[in-house]
This record gives C-alpha cells, structure tokens and sequence, in this order.
C-alpha cells in the first residue's frame, strides 16, 4: 500500500500542489480519512489534480470543509445492528461486517468513520470472540434471512484461509443461506483474485460477487482478466457504481463503463446516489441532475441493461428507486435547503437540494 507522497508513481508524486501537501499532513490531526492506494489502482491514474482515478484515492483539501448534511453515519446502520458485526435492516437479508481495512480508501467511502482508529468497527479476525458467536447465533435463529451480504471494510483484504473458515461458519449457522461478497480488491488489486480464490468462491456456492466499479478506465487488462475468470468459473457478478461529481457524471461514460461490463459478463446492477458521508460534498451530484444523466443514459443502454438508480435514505430509511416522480417535495431546514423523499412505509427523509 502506498501511503505517502513519496511512494506514488513519480509523474502522481511531481504533480502534488503545496496545498495538497499541507492537507495530507494534517490528515491524523484532524481525524480524517486515512491516505492509502494501492501501487495498481495508482498506476491507472493520470497527473491532473482533475483525472478521474487520481480524484477518486487522492486526499482532497475540500474533504476538511464543513458539510451541514454531513453523518458519520449515513445509511443508520447502528440502527439495525443486532451484534457488533451483522446489520439486519432488511427482512430476507444481513449485512456481516467481516474486515476493518480495505486495499486502498476512496475518497467518496461512506464508512469512513469506522476506519481504523475510529469506535464501532473491530471486527476480529479469528472470527472466535463472543461478537462473532453473537451474529453466527443470530443467523440462525432467523430463518427468513436468505441472504448475507459479506462487507466491511473489504473482505478480500482476508487471506484465503481466514475467508475460507468464515464461510464455514457462516454455512455453519445455516446450511442454506447465500453469501453475497462486497468488494473493491478486483479493481484496486485484481493480483488478489488467485485460482485458489476463486476456487474457494466456487466452492461456497451460492456465492455471488459485488464488485464496486466507477469509471471505465478502472476496468484494466487485469481486472479485466480475474473478473472473466470468476464468470468463468461460475460465480455471479455484478456491479454497482457511485454517481460521483466530475468523475463519471456522464451518460456517455457510464454508458461504455456499463456495455464493458457486460461484455465481461459482468451484470450492472446500482448506480448509487452519493451517501452523505462527511468530506464527500464535491462529490455530490445535485439530485436532479443525477435524475437527467440517468434519463440520458436509458436512451444509451438498452433497459434490460440498465442499472437501478438507487438511494440510501439518510440516516437509516433504506433503499429506495431514484425516477422522474421520487421527489415529493422541497423544504428548507437549519441545513439549508432539501428534497423531500419517501420510503416504502409513506415515511419522510430529506436529501439536500445542491
């Protein structure tokens, strides 16, 4: 992992601005998301403080400005926490939070508050502590939860063998349930998806891999290789993708980034609206306008093609679908101005208006 200047690739390294500089340095002091990258995914990135990949890993001095709409804990997972590592807010599914680190922080990462030296998130990785029998025991008293979405952090920063032993237990809490395997690793570290990965993941079947992927110059001849290979082997991809402000807000873009997916094999499945997590508003695509690059994009791709344009209601409503006739209203608050959005049960939420 690369985590200071000095470590970038010397063309990245010469084109850090003085400001940039005085920003990283105060990184730890302020509590803000760590600096790391992987040598791969900075190897995709150009010099320009506006290259799409380099925005994506490279710390920003615009992430210290305050944001009003800003939560350190934006989709409400503590919640629906019922153990210290498995979120269940969704009736047929969990989320088991299973590593603390990922290859590499993207700028836009909405758990970034449970980032290493933060409270709330230490997951042990022996998967032996009272925490870990907690959610295996929960599992399987709750039979109406088919599936259990493996997250963290990134559980492919797990060798092998540790992902292994919690495949087992989680088969081990029940015998029936499907592991969904949320990761970045295949476009920071393709390197990590081994034979022997892969082979694990077919052997855990159903296993189905979700891939975060958001521009198509992140889909490199490795990537594109373990990413084919899995397919190959019988294991289900799918993608989803943050709609981020200057990076991939534009159909024509996430048309090709889309079509090469499918051309892998691979199946589109979220475009997300950004999450409001803090340090993330120059990301943040205005809703509208979101809703018009998606409108555009239909006319790109062809419908059984086209992602969900989904949102994570603020602050623990849950998905909902993103269209022409999502918005029920506008308001202002202390915040400052938002739409007014609803969830299934009829129920308010609010995300900003800018």
């Amino acid at each position: 992992m690369i985590n200071s200047i000095e470590g970038l690739p010397p063309g990245l390294a010469a084109s850090v601005s003085a400001e940039e500089k005085s920003h990283i340095a105060g990184i730890k002091l302020r509590g803000l998301l760590p600096f790391a990258v992987t040598p791969h995914f900075a190897s995709l990135a150009r010099p320009e403080r506006d290259d799409p990949i380099r925005r994506q890993f490279f710390p920003d001095p615009r992430e210290a400005i305050p944001d009003p709409f800003a939560l350190d804990d934006p989709l409400g997972e503590a919640r629906h926490r019922v153990a210290p590592c498995l979120v269940h807010q969704y009736r047929n599914r969990a989320l088991l939070l299973a590593a603390k680190t990922c290859a590499g922080y993207c700028r836009h990462c909405f758990r970034r508050a449970w980032i290493p030296g933060k409270v709330g998130f230490h997951p042990d990785p022996s998967f032996r502590s009272d925490d870990w029998n907690a959610a295996f025991a929960y599992l399987a008293a709750h039979a109406e939860i088919g599936e259990v979405l493996v997250s963290g952090g990134d559980p492919l920063t797990l060798d092998d063998d540790k992902l292994g032993e919690l495949f087992r237990l989680l088969r081990g809490a029940r015998a029936d349930i499907a592991l969904r395997l949320c990761t970045r690793v295949p476009i920071t570290e393709p390197s990590r998806l081994e034979a022997k990965t892969i082979a694990l993941f077919a052997g855990f079947r159903p296993l189905w891999l979700s891939v975060h992927v958001n521009h198509p110059r992140e889909l490199s001849a490795q990537s594109r290789d373990s990413l084919a290979a899995c397919v190959k082997a019988g294991i289900p991809v799918k993608t989803q993708t943050v709609l981020l402000q200057g990076i991939n807000d534009d159909p024509a873009l996430l048309a090709e980034l889309f079509q090469d997916c499918l051309e892998l094999g691979l199946l589109p499945y979220y475009l997300f609206q950004l999450d409001l997590a803090p340090g993330t508003a120059h990301f943040r695509v205005e809703l509208r306008r979101g809703l018009a690059v998606y409108r555009e994009l239909g006319r790109l791709l062809p419908g059984p093609n086209l992602p969900v344009y989904a949102v994570d209601l603020p602050g623990g409503g849950g998905k909902i679908r993103l269209h022409e006739n999502a918005i029920a209203g506008e308001r202002t608050s202390e915040k400052g101005a938002e739409y007014v959005l609803k969830d299934a049960n009829g129920r308010e939420w609010y995300y900003p208006a800018g």
